[in-house]
C-alpha cells in the first residue's frame, strides 16, 4: 500500500513540474554550443534550425544587450517578461548586430531565438539589464 501511495505522489509531483516553463527549446543543430547563466546567455553553431529558449534574471530595470551574427538563413529573436512575447530583433544571412533594446524590469526574462529554416555559422549573445 505504501508503494502505491509513494508512486501516486511521485507521479503527481512530476506532472506538476512538467508545466513550469512558459517556452521550450526544440531544434536540430550541428556543432552547437550554448550556455545560460543567471544574467547572460550565448549560443554558437555551424547549423541550427528551430527554437532555443534562454531564461535570464534581470536584477534591475534596463535594456537587454545583444550581439548576433549569421552567415546564412534568417532568425527572429523575441523576449518575454510578464507573459508578453515581443520581437527584440531579426537577422538575415551576412548581417552582424551589436545593440541593446527591449525594456525589462527586475525579474525573469525569456529570450527566444527562432529560425525560418536552417541557419549556418551563427552566434548570439545576450545579457540582462543591471
Amino acid at each position: 500500500m505504501k508503494k502505491i501511495a509513494v508512486l501516486l505522489v511521485s507521479t503527481l509531483l512530476l506532472m506538476s513540474l512538467n508545466g513550469c516553463g512558459n517556452y521550450s527549446s526544440s531544434y536540430k543543430a550541428v556543432a552547437f554550443v550554448h550556455s545560460n547563466d543567471s544574467d547572460s546567455a550565448f549560443m554558437s553553431f555551424y547549423s541550427f534550425e528551430g527554437r532555443m529558449v534562454f531564461k535570464l534574471k534581470s536584477s534591475a530595470e534596463g535594456d537587454l544587450k545583444y550581439t548576433a551574427r549569421l552567415e546564412s538563413g534568417s532568425a527572429a529573436v523575441y523576449y518575454d517578461i510578464y507573459g508578453t512575447k515581443q520581437e527584440l530583433f531579426s537577422i538575415s544571412g551576412g548581417e552582424e548586430i551589436d545593440s541593446h533594446g527591449g525594456y525589462v524590469e527586475a525579474g525573469t526574462v525569456y529570450i527566444i531565438v527562432e529560425t525560418d529554416g536552417a541557419c549556418q555559422n551563427g552566434e548570439f549573445r545576450f545579457s540582462a539589464g543591471k
